[in-house]
């Protein structure tokens, strides 16, 4: 079989091949040309290596989807693992938040603690700088008068610059506890390329609250030393109008206070409520004021002062030559020049024994001052008070004059201590040495 169509494969002529197919009288016949012999060659191929990997596919299912259960399996145990890491991680950040929370609780409430006594401290203070300022102790505006040792006062620091932790200052404290800035390198840090860790809220807590209670404590050794200040002034105080009174032979009202509780006092031993050093500075404060109280109203109650201040003195205390008798006598007082009608005040308060005509004193009135001693105001022309009376430094008991044994209008002005004339310019004197004691 024989075709007369040649065609050239490779560099070669080949002939094509003829397919005779026969059945009975029918002849058929079919050429096959080299592209179908390739294409039946690749159907082939291809529908043996299908076979191939359905076969290889059904003999491996199993094994591949064993595989791959597998493999999810391990994926889902990993992230289970990863879940609980996490889960455990958070757990120790909230268990560290909360022991955090707690102790910056513990420390908040010891400040407040802390902060509750300084508050308690400064309304016991402030009643004794009101008690010290009214006794001539401090000014006002906080400076110290001028006589006493330089001091500050502490009340107006103490409602300004004490630690508050009380609404504003507990949110300030929590802001610097938000913040969450790190701790500085060293050098040294720097030099060995350390990085710290970062700061912890119980690490700035405890920075935040050293600060704080550092702050407290310096208000608390002002007080101390305010107290301790105050103290030692009012105790030089007292002393020093003890002094003048003991001078004077006037009995220093804490010695007659401490004779008189002496008297009639008893009871079963307590021990006291507390033995904290600043409520015993405190006592200390207020025993030093009640006897600074005590000596200094008995020296304001007594004549040191001057009843006719920037008058002339036309006749001083002693013996001189009376002017009606032309003979030494004894003048008991001191005159001061007067203009006609005017003003006469007492050099301290206390109650009228006597108020009209006396004698040569004229139009005359006496004034009891306590503890023996009296003050008396003659010649004068009207008499504004009565027996009785209790008249202060300020009142105007009469106006001056010239009647009884006088010679023209002036002021006689005598202090008698338990009956006997002294000479008023000690009492003066004395007054000028307590004029920063007493008002």
């Amino acid at each position: 079989m024989n075709s007369g169509h040649q065609h050239r494969v490779f560099g070669r002529r080949a002939q094509e091949h003829i397919l005779i197919l026969a059945s009975g009288d029918k002849v058929r016949h079919m050429t096959v040309r080299p592209w179908m012999a390739a294409l039946a060659f690749c159907f082939v191929g291809v529908f043996s290596i299908g076979y191939l990997l359905a076969t290889s596919y059904l003999v491996l299912r199993d094994d591949l989807i064993g595989a791959t259960m597998a493999r999810q399996a391990r994926m889902q145990h990993d992230y289970e693992d990863r879940i609980a890491a996490l889960r455990a991680q958070v757990d120790r950040i909230t268990s560290r938040q909360l022991l955090d929370q707690q102790v910056v609780e513990d420390k908040v409430d010891k400040l407040m603690e802390q902060q509750m006594a300084l508050t308690s401290r400064h309304g016991k203070l402030d009643n004794l700088l009101d008690r010290a300022e009214s006794s001539g102790l401090t000014e006002k505006d906080g400076a110290p008068p001028a006589s006493s040792s330089p001091v500050q006062s502490y009340a107006p620091g103490i409602k300004d610059k004490r630690a508050s932790l009380t609404g504003g200052g507990i949110e300030a404290i929590e802001k610097q506890l938000a913040s969450g800035a790190p701790a500085d390198a060293t050098p040294d840090n720097t030099t060995l390329a350390y990085v710290p860790s970062a700061e912890t809220v119980g690490d700035r807590a405890d920075r935040i609250f050293s600060n704080v209670t550092l702050s407290l404590k310096g208000v608390e050794q002002d007080q101390r030393n305010r107290v301790e200040q105050l103290t030692s002034d009012a105790g030089n105080a007292a002393n020093a109008i003890g002094n003048v009174l003991t001078r004077f032979k006037i009995p220093v009202p804490e010695e007659v206070a401490a004779r008189q509780d002496d008297d009639a006092v008893g009871g079963p031993y307590v021990e006291p409520e507390s033995n904290d050093d600043f409520n015993n500075s405190l006592a200390a404060l207020d025993g030093a004021l009640t006897r600074l109280e005590a000596v200094r109203s008995t020296a304001e109650s007594l004549p040191f002062r001057n009843p006719a201040i920037g008058k002339d003195v036309t006749s001083p205390f002693g013996n001189r030559r009376d002017p009606f008798l032309g003979r030494l006598a004894l003048h008991s007082g001191i005159d001061f020049r007067f203009s006609p009608g005017e003003k006469i005040r007492p050099s301290a308060p206390g109650k009228v024994i006597s108020a009209g005509w006396t004698g040569g004193y004229g139009n005359m009135v006496e004034v009891d001052h306590g503890n023996g001693i009296s003050t008396r105001y003659g010649h004068m022309s009207q008499v504004l008070v009565k027996v009785g009376d209790t008249v202060g430094r300020s009142n105007v008991i009469g106006l001056a004059g010239s009647t009884g044994r006088s010679t023209g209008t002036h002021l006689h002005y005598e202090v008698r201590q338990d009956g006997h004339a002294v000479d008023p310019v000690y009492f003066m004197n004395a007054g000028l040495k307590l004029a920063t004691y007493i008002k």
